[in-house]
């Protein structure tokens, strides 16, 4: 980083006016100590804070004496400051031959800041003198005016009004002009010719301000003549020293004495009568006369220059012509001038001044393009009462150039202008009202004006609210329009165009869709139409105005007090991207087929009501695009209507539509059914029906009394009617009540679907399974769904040639599995009945039957035959003991039925059919019998946990060969037949960990009471009575390959390479049986493409295991610090 520039010391200026010290008495003592008094004063820096934004700077402070005079004070009356002989004292004596002293040599600017503190006091002495604190030495400048001569600004020191002045007989433009005089001057000297213009501007303001507050007496135009002299003094004074450039680039300076000596000539033009239309009478001559008397005569050093001041005025003032010649250029001048610098809202204003005189002439043409750009700043600044002003200067200016639309456009608004009188507002209504009325018998060219100004759309409603109709229904709109006029005004045709358009692809919405889709209010409101001020003025942000109070530091005095604004920088922004409003509005009446119309309606000052009704014909969207009130070749147009008002007409084709009433339909008792018939185009006729085809699972429930309710298309009841239902064996009709078209019939029925269960087949889904297992399957199966199922119905309509289909879903409310349960030999049919659906029902009347018609087979119910009661999500189980006569037993096809009915419904209109489940049973018989037992180690009367015990497993065939047993597992021996059987011992609960191997295959002979047993090792886990492990058994088939002779069955047991056939869901934990080295899990990839022997389940009932539900004790080791007990 650079380093810091060192700080300059401050510059200490030795004081060159030093302040003045009175002394009065002994001057010879006073200069004898002024030494002294000089060198006490502080020697330390102070800053003088120097009038008009000079910088400040850092003094010595030093003085001087001046000797007390006692000639200087007044003889008599107050002795304040504020009434002493101000020009006498502080004039003669200080200031002004201070001034002299400083221009003589050179100090140009120290002598401006002389006449600057005096014309600063002089002014606060006025203001104070204004609001009655005054010195009564200011009233010779009170004196009457009587010469208006202007500035005079070409000669060094105005030697007449500085004598006039030490007289005290000048008047107060005599000294005002003598100081500006004075400040130009020098000014120039210091080479700052646009302060001159600034200053310039700042004196002719406050000498007509000070005037007024003094009350002097001036003659009617005088000011102005001296305003405009003193103004064309100082531009010429101002040209005099500047080249063109300079002149051409400051014109921002300057501009402002241009428009002021414009105003004020125009002002005397109009004083003069050189503006009116008959010219000058004799009184404005005499007026005129007055005036350039008061100039005086021509000043010697303006009398040889052509374009003096003094000649302008007295040419202007000399004829109508010459008048207009020199306003029209000063106007155009000051007009082009503030364009150039960018000032077009000052131009325009200009600009209207000028149409004002335009319209004086009778020049209308000429006046109209200034009165619009004023209007166009007027209205793009909002302010209210200008634009009233100059749009009733427009209308008059349109009326002469006979532009009669812009004419009724600009009194249209005029009529709806509250910053009118009730009167003025009237006169304008009825210049529209006349044109309306005296061109109705002659028929010609329209009118079209914009609504905004003759009234607003505020609301509008649909009825029906959804605005969905059909062909041919009837819709009503209802519009609400304020009117903005002050009188009621009859219009003879109020209008809404429509656009009519249809969807793609020809595509209809229907009624269902659109009563979706569309809201239901009805009502659309509208924002109030076009302000008359444009949104970017509207969006401007509010006057920020504070107090301002100015207070004497002496006495703490109010001296002024005003108001302040502090964002004006944000509110004067130029908008001139603000379009205005009154020009020609180019709206357009569209000429669409598609019209509601509305006629002789009045609307009053205020809100109107006005319906429009319409009949649909064609299917579509219709929008309403343009709303139009007519009265006589006058017609106001709202263009565009926002938001967008829309309605539609549907034609629907008749539809037949059936659902249940509940959520799902239930089969076996009957079930309520709701048939809507919407009508669409078509009318139902009497002896219309709806033939349905009977389905034989599923029947049509038909009452003496059935009811038919009709609605309308908006779901209002229009009538009930009795339905008449007839069924025969094939058909079922049900004739219909007369309904018009675009209506709905809604009627209920009842149905009843017969119970059945789905069939099921064999045991495939309790292969291989205990009963134990299927205990705990069935537990897993409890919260499946209910069964389904469908029944089609054709139903032929009359408005159709083609039948409707329907499908009807019901569910079983009952889920119903079986089992086969053994105990040894002896076998049992177990049947459980879950309700799966919400409701109770009550079972009675349970009963199973062989339909096989075997009497080698007997069913010996052990089930309560009192009914009972089964809650939703609740099973019941019914058993059989099952007996044969013969052995092997033949297959069982059994046949489940129970009597149900709701619990709710105690009594039922009909007869319900019982609920049936059919299944069938096969090789049931008990082949094997499988015992476990397992001993303490040697020497011990009971097991430990952690000690090896001895498993012993006994499997005993039953029965000798059977046909079921002829399968490819089946061998023959010289002496009997053999089958290989696999076992596996596993223990899912881990309570035992099986040492070795825990599975096998064997060779079991097939010969009744051939029994096989197998040893090995468990160590008990836990201490406790454990259940003795499970013991599996599976068919043990060999593979069908050409090379499966040579490969030995324990190779594969070892290298664990089994497949199982069994059923998906029946699939023991793999996890478990892998942790017990189970020796059937899936072929590994190095055996892949090799032969591989399968098992197969054997069916339900052919295994008992006569261990299950044993238990075994066993106690805890004594060297164990932590017991653990498990108890099953």
């Amino acid at each position: 980083m650079d380093a810091p520039e060192e700080s300059l010391p401050p510059v200490i200026y030795t004081m060159e006016n030093k302040p003045i010290v009175t002394c009065a008495g002994d001057q010879n003592l006073f200069t004898s100590i002024y030494p002294t008094l000089s060198q006490q004063l502080p020697r330390e820096p102070m800053e003088w804070r120097r009038s008009y934004g000079r910088a400040p700077k850092m003094i010595h402070l030093e003085s001087n004496f001046v000797q007390f005079k006692e000639e200087l004070l007044p003889k008599e009356g107050n002795k304040a400051l504020l009434t002493f002989p101000f020009l006498h004292i502080y004039w003669t004596e200080c200031c002004e031959e201070l001034a002299f002293v400083f221009e003589m040599l050179q100090q140009f600017e120290d002598a401006l800041v002389q006449y600057d503190e005096l014309d600063a006091l002089f002014s606060q002495y006025v203001v104070n003198f204004g609001a009655g604190d005054g010195a009564n030495w200011l009233t010779f400048f009170c004196q009457p005016v009587k010469s208006w001569n202007g500035l005079i600004l070409r000669k060094p020191i105005d030697m007449e009004k500085r004598e006039l002045i030490q007289r005290q007989e000048a008047t107060l433009l005599d000294l005002r002009s003598y100081l500006f005089a004075r400040q130009c001057t020098l000014l120039l000297f210091l080479q700052r010719p646009w302060e001159v213009a600034q200053r310039a501007l700042e004196l002719l303001h406050s000498c007509v301000q000070e005037l007024k507050l003094l009350e002097v007496s001036v003659p009617p135009g005088a000011l102005d003549c001296w305003v405009f002299l003193s103004c064309l003094e100082v531009l010429q004074r101002i040209e005099g020293c500047c080249d063109r450039a300079q002149i051409d680039s400051n014109i921002a300076h300057t501009v402002g004495l241009w428009s002021y000596a414009t105003e004020k000539l125009k002002s005397l033009g109009y004083l003069c009568g050189l503006v009116s239309e008959k010219g000058p009478n004799s009184e404005d001559l005499n007026r005129t006369v007055d005036l350039l008397a008061g100039l005086g005569a021509e000043r010697p050093e303006t009398a040889n220059t052509a374009q003096s001041p003094y000649k302008k005025l007295k040419e202007a003032l000399s004829s109508v012509e010459a008048f207009e010649k020199h306003y029209l250029d000063l106007s155009h001048a000051t007009i082009e001038m503030y364009t150039s610098i960018g000032r077009v809202r000052s131009a325009k204003f200009v600009g209207k001044d000028l149409a004002e005189f335009y319209m004086r002439k009778k020049s209308p043409q000429k006046a109209e393009i200034y009165l619009q750009g004023a209007l166009k700043n007027y209205l793009a600044e909002g302010w209210a009462l200008p634009i009233t002003h100059t749009r009733k200067q427009l209308a008059e200016c349109q009326k002469h150039l006979g532009q009669i639309e812009n004419y009724l456009q600009t009194s249209s608004l005029l009529a709806s202008d509250r910053h009118l009188t009730e009167e003025e507002r009237k006169h304008f209504c009825q210049e529209i009202l006349n044109f309306a009325s005296g061109q109705a018998d002659s028929p010609g060219h329209k009118v079209v004006l914009p609504m905004h100004s003759f009234a607003h759309l505020r609301d509008l409603r649909f009825t029906p609210s959804n605005a969905v109709i059909h062909v041919g229904g009837v819709l009503s709109v209802e519009i609400t329009v304020c009117s903005q006029m002050p009188v009621p005004v009859h219009m003879e045709q109020i209008a809404i165009s429509v656009h009519f358009s249809i969807e793609k692809n020809s595509y209809r919405k229907t009624a269902e869709w659109l009563t979706k889709h569309k809201t239901s209010n009805g009502i659309i409101n509208f924002p109030v139409e076009t302000s008359p001020f444009p949104v970017s003025q509207n969006s401007l942000p509010a006057l920020e105005l504070y107090e301002m109070f100015e207070r004497s530091p002496s006495d703490n005095s109010l001296n002024t007090t005003g108001i302040i604004c502090k964002n004006v920088h944000m509110l004067l922004r130029r908008q001139e991207s603000s379009a205005a409003l009154d020009t020609p509005s180019g709206v357009a009446l569209e000429d669409g087929a598609q019209v509601l119309k509305c006629g002789g309606v009045t609307l009053e000052p205020g809100a109107n009501a006005i319906t429009f009704r319409t009949q649909a014909k064609e299917p579509g969207t219709y929008t309403l695009r343009q709303l139009s009130a007519s009265a006589g070749p006058v017609c106001f147009v709202l263009p565009h209507l926002y938001p967008l008002a829309q309605y539609d007409v549907y034609s629907q084709e008749p539809q037949l539509h059936v659902e249940p009433l509940a959520d799902s339909l239930l089969a076996g008792i009957p079930q309520k059914v709701k048939f809507t018939v919407t009508t669409g185009h078509y009318t139902v006729k009497n002896g219309d029906s709806l033939q349905l085809s009977n389905v034989e699972a599923m029947l049509i429930l038909c009452h003496a009394e059935n009811r038919a309710v009709i609605y309308s298309n908006t779901r209002e009841k229009a009538s009930e009617a009795s339905l008449r239902v007839q069924s025969s064996d094939k058909v079922t009709s049900i004739s219909l009540p007369a309904t018009p078209a675009y209506h709905m019939i809604e009627f209920e029925l009842e149905v009843l679907s017969l119970p059945s269960a789905p069939a099921t087949g064999g045991e495939s889904n309790m292969l291989g399974m205990t009963e134990a297992q299927r205990k705990h399957k069935d537990t897993q199966k409890a919260g499946h769904c209910m069964a389904t199922m469908d029944h089609k119905v054709s139903i032929e309509c009359p408005w159709s040639i083609y039948s409707t289909v329907i499908a009807l879903t019901f569910s079983v409310p009952f889920r119903t599995t079986h089992a086969v349960l053994s105990a040894g030999t002896r076998k049992y049919i177990q049947v459980c009945v879950q309700n799966l659906s919400e409701l109770d029902f009550h079972l009675s009347d349970g009963d199973l039957v062989d339909t096989g018609d075997s009497t080698d087979l007997q069913l010996l119910p052990l089930n309560t035959k009192s009914q009972q009661h089964i809650c939703s999500q609740q099973s019941v189980f019914f058993v059989w003991e099952l007996t044969w006569t013969r052995e092997p037993p033949p297959s069982l096809r059994g046949q489940f039925s129970v009597g149900f009915h709701p619990a709710s419904e105690e009594r039922l209109s009909i007869s319900l059919k019982p609920y049936t489940y059919e299944f069938q049973v096969e090789n049931f018989f008990t082949l094997y019998n499988v015992q476990a037992a397992i001993s303490p180690p040697a020497g011990t009367d009971l097991c430990r946990t952690g000690s090896l015990c001895a498993l012993e497993v006994s499997i005993t065939r039953l029965s000798d060969l059977l046909e079921v047993d002829k399968d490819e597992a089946l061998t023959e021996s010289d002496e009997y037949f053999s089958t290989k059987l696999m076992y596996e011992v596993v223990d899912n609960s881990s309570n035992w960990a099986v040492c070795g191997k825990s599975s096998g295959v064997i060779s079991m002979p097939v010969v009744a009471q051939a029994t096989h047993r197998v040893h090995m090792e468990v160590m008990p886990l836990f201490a406790g009575y454990l259940p003795l492990p499970d013991v599996r058994l599976f068919k043990y088939l060999p593979h069908h390959s050409a090379h499966s002779s040579q490969l030995d069955a324990d190779s594969w047991i070892e290298n664990d390479s089994l497949s199982v056939d069994k059923h998906v869901d029946d699939q023991p934990d793999s996890s478990s049986i892998k942790s017990r080295g189970s020796v059937h899990s899936a072929a590994s990839s190095e055996h892949k493409g090799l032969p591989m022997p399968r098992l197969q389940a054997l069916p339900p009932g052919q295994v008992f295991n006569s261990s299950t539900g044993m238990q075994i004790l066993v106690i805890p080791s004594k060297d164990d610090h932590v017991l653990e007990v498990s108890v099953t």
